[in-house]
C-alpha cells in the first residue's frame, strides 16, 4: 500500500503524519510506503519545522531528513490513499483529481479516529501547538494502521 499525507506547506503536519505512519508500519512489519507533500510550493526543499521535528524525536520518530515538496498530478494516480490534514487541503486535492478513482482515494485523516466528523488537524505553523497535533495524528494513524493490518490479514 502507498499512502501520502498532505497539508499546505509540508513542513508541520504532513511530515508528522508521514513519520508516524512510517514508524507504525515498520513496527508491525507492514508493506506500506509513506510520503508527504503540500498543496502549496511555499516551502519546497525545506526541512520540517523545528517544533514538529522536536515533538516527533521525543517519541522516537526522526523526520529531520524529510524535505518539503508540492503534490503532483502523478501522486494522485500513484498513491492508494491520500490523507488531507484539513478541509482546505481536501478541497484542493479534489479539485486536482481528474476522475472518480482519484477522488475516492482522498480522505480526511482525522476521520480514522473521529469517523465521519471531517475534523481538521489544527495548523501548528500558526498555533504552535505541536504536541496537540502530534497526539491527534498519532491517534488517527494508529486507527489507519489497524485497518491496514486487518485488511492484510484478511487477504492471506
Amino acid at each position: 500500500m502507498k499512502i501520502i499525507a498532505v497539508c499546505l506547506g509540508n513542513i508541520c503536519r504532513s511530515p508528522l503524519a508521514h513519520g508516524i505512519l512510517h514508524h507504525l508500519a515498520s513496527e508491525y512489519k507492514l508493506d506500506v510506503y509513506v510520503d508527504s507533500a503540500g498543496t502549496g510550493s511555499y516551502h519546497a526543499g525545506e526541512s520540517p519545522c523545528d517544533g514538529s521535528k522536536q515533538v516527533a524525536l521525543a517519541k522516537g520518530i526522526d523526520i529531520r531528513h524529510f524535505k518539503a515538496r508540492q503534490i503532483t498530478e502523478n501522486d494522485l494516480e500513484y498513491f492508494d490513499l491520500i490523507l488531507a490534514m484539513d478541509a482546505s487541503n481536501y478541497n484542493d486535492l479534489n479539485r486536482m483529481a481528474k476522475n472518480r478513482m482519484q477522488k475516492d482515494k482522498i480522505r480526511m485523516i482525522l476521520n480514522y479516529s473521529f469517523p465521519e466528523q471531517n475534523r481538521s488537524v489544527p495548523d501548528s505553523y500558526f498555533t504552535r501547538n505541536y504536541q496537540e497535533v502530534f497526539d491527534l495524528l498519532y491517534g488517527a494513524c494508529q486507527e489507519l494502521i489497524k485497518e491496514v493490518r486487518n485488511n492484510t490479514s484478511q487477504e492471506k
